[in-house]
C-alpha cells in the first residue's frame, strides 16, 4: 500500500503521520466526482470528510483500493456493503468528536432551558424583560436518549453533575450503563421531559421522528437533535411546536441539508436555495446577510423554525471543535496503523 488521495482538508497532523507510516499522500480538493473517478485507480486508500458520495460507480472505478478512511462518525455517505463485498475497509472515527457533541447537546439544552438566545437578542435591543425570561431547571427532569453508541454515551456522562434521570433506548440489547438506564421505546416516550438523538442515519431512522412518533410521547417534551437532519420531519416537528407537545427544540442538523453537510439546502423542487455556512449568515438576519435569498423562496416549515424563539439553530458544528480536528484526525490514523500492521 503506497498512495492515498485526499478529498477534504483535514487536520495537518494526518498527513504527517500518514507520511511517516510511509504512504504517499496526494490532495484534490476541487476535482469533479468524474475526474475524481478516472484516477481513483492509482490509489490504496482514500480519505474523505463528507465531499460526494462513494457509490457503487465511484467503487468500481477503485480497483485498487484497499481502504477508505472517514473523518467523521457517520459512514452514510458510503456504499458500505459494495465497499465490504470488494474487500474494501471502511474507518470512520466517532471517538474523535464524541466530546465536543456531548459538550454542544449539554450546551444546547441549557440554553433552550434559560431562553439564552433570546434573551440576549433582547438585551442588544436595548430590552430588559426578566420575567418574560424566566428559564426552568434541568434538576428533576427525565433525559431519554435514543441512540447509545459513542455520542450518546457521552451525553450522558456529561449529564452526570445533575440531578436527573437518563434514559437510552437502541436497538442493540445491553448498551445500558451506569450513566444511563436502558428501556423499550414505550417506556421512554412515556416518561422523558427531554429526548436527544444519537443515531445515525439508517434506513430505521429517516423519518424516524415523525406526527405518529411525536404524539407517542405522554407529555409535552424538548427535542435536541446533534445527529442527522432526515431523522426529523419537519414539518411535523413545526406542527408539534404550535401545538405545544414540543416546547422547544435545538437543532444542529436538518432534513434539507445536502449530503456533504457543506451547504443547507439541497435543491427543493425548482428552487435553488442555497445559504452559506459563512460569517455573515445570521449577522443580521437572512436577507441582510445575503439579499438574494429571499426568506418566501425557503420551506414553509424552516421559515418557522429561524423566527421561533423557542428554537435553537447551528449549522452542523457540534462535533466541529478546534480539538476535535486533530482527535478525529488522530483517530484514523490509529486506525489506519493497526490495518497495515494486520497486513504486514
Amino acid at each position: 500500500m503506497k498512495k492515498i488521495l485526499h478529498l477534504d482538508k483535514n487536520h495537518e497532523s494526518l498527513i504527517n503521520q500518514l507520511n511517516d507510516l510511509g504512504f504517499t499522500n496526494h490532495e484534490d480538493y476541487i476535482s469533479s466526482k468524474l475526474a475524481i473517478e478516472a484516477k481513483i485507480s492509482d490509489y490504496d486508500g482514500l480519505i474523505i470528510r463528507s465531499r460526494f458520495t462513494i457509490d457503487k460507480q465511484f467503487l468500481n472505478a477503485a480497483t485498487n483500493l484497499k481502504f477508505i478512511g472517514r473523518v467523521g462518525a457517520g459512514l452514510e455517505n458510503i456504499d458500505c456493503d459494495y465497499a465490504e463485498s470488494k474487500g474494501i475497509e471502511l474507518f470512520n472515527a466517532p471517538e474523535g468528536n464524541r466530546n465536543a457533541v456531548g459538550e454542544h447537546t449539554l450546551g444546547m439544552l441549557l440554553s433552550l432551558f434559560n431562553k439564552l438566545n433570546k434573551a440576549d437578542k433582547e438585551v442588544r435591543q436595548g430590552k430588559w424583560l426578566r420575567e418574560d425570561n424566566r428559564g426552568i431547571e434541568l434538576d428533576g427532569k427525565t433525559v431519554g436518549l435514543i441512540g447509545y453508541g459513542n455520542m450518546g454515551k457521552t451525553f450522558a456522562k456529561k449529564l452526570r453533575g445533575f440531578d436527573v434521570e437518563v434514559l437510552c433506548y437502541d436497538i442493540k440489547h445491553n448498551v445500558g450503563d451506569e450513566n444511563a438506564k436502558q428501556v423499550s421505546l414505550k417506556e421512554l416516550q412515556n416518561r422523558a421531559d427531554v429526548l436527544s438523538l444519537h443515531t445515525p442515519q439508517t434506513a430505521l431512522t429517516t423519518n424516524m421522528v415523525d406526527e405518529a412518533f411525536i404524539n407517542a410521547f405522554s407529555k409535552p417534551f424538548w427535542l435536541i437533535n446533534t445527529a442527522r437532519g432526515k431523522s426529523v420531519v419537519t414539518s411535523d416537528l413545526v406542527s408539534a411546536l404550535k401545538s405545544g407537545k414540543i416546547l422547544g427544540a435545538g437543532l444542529d442538523v436538518l432534513e434539507y441539508e445536502k449530503a456533504s453537510f457543506e451547504n443547507l439546502f439541497k435543491d427543493i423542487s425548482s428552487q435553488k436555495c442555497h445559504l452559506e455556512r459563512s460569517r455573515e449568515v445570521n449577522r443580521g438576519g437572512l436577507d441582510s446577510a445575503r439579499p438574494d435569498i429571499k426568506q418566501d423562496n425557503l420551506p414553509k416549515a424552516f421559515r418557522y423554525l429561524i423566527q421561533s424563539e423557542n428554537v435553537l439553530l447551528t449549522p452542523h458544528v457540534a462535533g466541529w471543535t478546534v480539538e476535535s480536528k486533530e482527535k478525529l484526525a488522530q483517530t484514523i490514523v490509529g486506525k489506519i496503523k493497526k490495518f497495515v500492521i494486520a497486513r504486514s
